[in-house]
């Protein structure tokens, strides 16, 4: 899969992934595959999610501007339609306050006498990175951006070791051996696919160029937090060192039905398109934060995708943490708690525990069919696959607190999760 955008119904219904199952010169749809849960906490086998996001933001080789659909079976450029029409109602109140009391006489008086400053008087002006924080970070990332090149498709990474590794997405290089890389200074290098993990949508590409290269500093650690400034940079519709700007919109989203939806994803309304994918989303102290990775779009042609303010970006300890194990050829390892669940349909909202597997950390700990989980440590659970996304998270080993729902009464476990059988 090298394409990938979101078409989601204004009903937030999780959409219909078609990228994977047509070939890009039929639109004609084909029955979706069966849907098996993973043990860590998806929803309960045989239930299909109602619909599945597309995979982001990878652009066509010769893209610009028709971008027209190219690559074989199981390719598209851009998005089908799933047949929705986005509908914007907008309200407009208007309304006056009063107040029955009227101001004293010597408040009237100080409002009067008080100074006006004058409509073409000038501010003191910002200096140093605080009046272009944007730019000082473009200045600082844009040498470790890279453009990756495929035999169907564009899309972005950036170098992360200076000895010429590349974290970009998995779809990116999906189909591919080796890549083209295109540096920041314009020269072009083969680069090899070292590993790539579809189910975090994380890859690594290396290069070889003989001299330490640039390298982008990562935020790993560091909180995200919602409303922090955060800057994207790649190579959308294949314009290189592209880079725009907007904030974290939310983090920990999780959408139904994506291929890598045990991830939590950090949401922002930085302009992401096709081509983004793979390429860096950045704090405003220079910090990668997460790795592009997918857009909600309300197209309905893949050649009109584009940036809605909706797009969504791998935290950057997952990548990285993915990235170690991909260049050190060692497996991809997560927690493993041992449940299949579903959203919960009651009056709470919670992951509800479905099935419990024998002998699993979750049967020694004590949980039971029926139980709604409502948080994993300090962080909310709202439904089966945001309780997956938080066991994926931790590592095999790791002691969690469980807070959950059973019999009406809330309660608290502790799970030493295991690593998973699959």
């Amino acid at each position: 899969m090298n394409e990938s955008e979101w078409n989601i119904d204004p009903g937030l219904s999780p959409p219909t992934r078609d990228d994977a199952w047509f070939p890009a010169a039929n639109t004609s749809p084909a029955p979706p595959p069966q849907f098996t849960a993973p043990p860590w906490g998806d929803p309960s086998p045989g239930t299909p999610p109602p619909a599945s996001p597309r995979f982001p933001a990878s652009t066509p080789v010769p893209s610009p501007p028709s971008l027209q659909h190219r690559g074989g079976p199981g390719r598209l450029v851009g998005s089908l339609a799933i047949g929705v029409v986005l509908a914007l109602a907008i309200g407009f109140f208007a309304g006056r306050a009063t107040s029955s009391h009227a101001p004293s006489v010597a408040v009237a008086d100080a409002l009067a006498n008080a100074p006006v400053t004058p409509t073409g008087s000038k501010s003191t002006p910002l200096t140093g990175k605080e009046a272009e924080p944007v730019a000082s970070v473009a200045k600082v990332l844009s040498p470790a951006a890279v453009q990756l090149q495929g035999e169907q498709d564009l899309g972005s990474g950036f170098i992360y070791d200076a000895s010429g590794l590349i974290l970009t997405a998995a779809h990116v290089v999906a189909g591919n051996d080796t890549m083209t890389v295109r540096l920041n200074d314009g020269t072009q290098v083969k680069g090899k696919i070292v590993g790539s993990d579809e189910a975090t949508d994380v890859a690594v590409v290396k290069i070889d160029v003989g001299h330490k290269l640039p390298v982008a500093q990562l935020a790993t650690g560091v909180p995200v937090e919602v409303g922090q400034l955060a800057i994207a940079l790649g190579s959308p519709y294949g314009l290189t060192q592209s880079v725009t700007s907007g904030i974290v919109s939310a983090v920990n989203r999780t959408v139904p039905g994506a291929p890598n939806n045990t991830v939590a994803l950090i949401q922002t309304d930085a302009p992401i398109n096709p081509g983004n994918s793979g390429g860096m989303l950045a704090n405003r102290h220079g910090q990668v934060i997460g790795v592009n990775d997918s857009i909600i779009s309300g197209s309905s042609s893949g050649a009109e995708a584009g940036n809605v303010g909706v797009g969504f970006a791998i935290p950057i300890d997952l990548a990285k943490s993915v990235a170690d194990k991909l260049v050190a050829g060692e497996p991809i390892e997560f927690g493993y708690l041992g449940v299949k669940t579903k959203d919960a349909d009651g009056a709470r909202v919670g992951g509800l525990v479905a099935e419990v597997e024998a002998n699993s950390p979750a049967s020694q700990a004590g949980l039971k069919t029926g139980d709604v989980i409502v948080k994993v440590d300090d962080s909310p659970v709202a439904s089966g696959t945001d309780l997956a996304a938080a066991i994926r998270a931790r590592k095999p080993g790791d002691e969690v607190r469980l807070s959950l729902f059973r019999d009406g009464r809330e309660q608290q476990v502790t799970v030493t999760l295991g690593q998973s059988p699959g």
